[in-house]
């Protein structure tokens, strides 16, 4: 039975934790973006950085991930509510309607006793938007997608010869052997 669960934008399966697993019955399927309190360490770190709003610290993960991943409100939310009952973030003066966030003295004594933790995770996040900015380049997306209309115009012809799609193949398998020794 496939138990897979929802994807992270753009591509995913990026960098060290965040690949594919195998299920049962073989298909691939992706995972979470955090495991357990990962994602209340982030935030907590976030926020002794510079205290922020909720929607901040979604921009600042998204960007941090190069736009692969940006948690939702009903993620983030919930968090910064169990942090505050934790007392390790209050609310802050805030000039608008938008909660803004800081951390307390529990707090920084959390970020200090998980400290080596927080660190990986930061570096992991931003692993993951610099592998993106790797593998995710505007002109390979529009050679790409030039590429598939090409064929799916030449290959949804009738009178396309059985020579010709030989021809065809032969090409994308010479593109993809140069490509390799690039």
């Amino acid at each position: 039975m496939h138990r897979g669960g929802r994807g992270f934008g753009h591509g995913g399966g990026f960098g060290r934790g965040f690949g594919g697993r195998h299920d049962d019955d073989g298909r691939t399927r992706r995972r979470r973006m955090f495991d357990g309190g990962e994602l209340r360490l982030v935030l907590l770190k976030l926020i002794a950085d510079e205290p922020r709003h909720g929607y901040d610290l979604i921009r600042q993960i998204e960007e941090l991930t190069g736009g692969v991943y940006a948690p939702s409100p009903g993620v983030i939310y919930p968090t910064l509510t169990l942090l505050g009952d934790m007392g390790l973030i209050e609310t802050a003066d805030s000039d608008g309607a938008k909660k803004l966030f800081a951390i307390t003295d529990a707090g920084r004594t959390e970020l200090e006793t998980n400290a080596e933790t927080i660190t990986a995770l930061i570096a992991r996040l931003t692993e993951v938007g610099e592998e993106r900015q790797r593998t995710d380049s505007a002109s390979i997306r529009r050679a790409m997608g030039n590429l598939k209309a090409v064929l799916m115009n030449r290959l949804g012809e009738r009178d396309l010869e059985e020579a010709t799609l030989h021809d065809i193949v032969a090409l994308i398998d010479e593109a993809a052997q140069k490509i390799e020794r690039l």
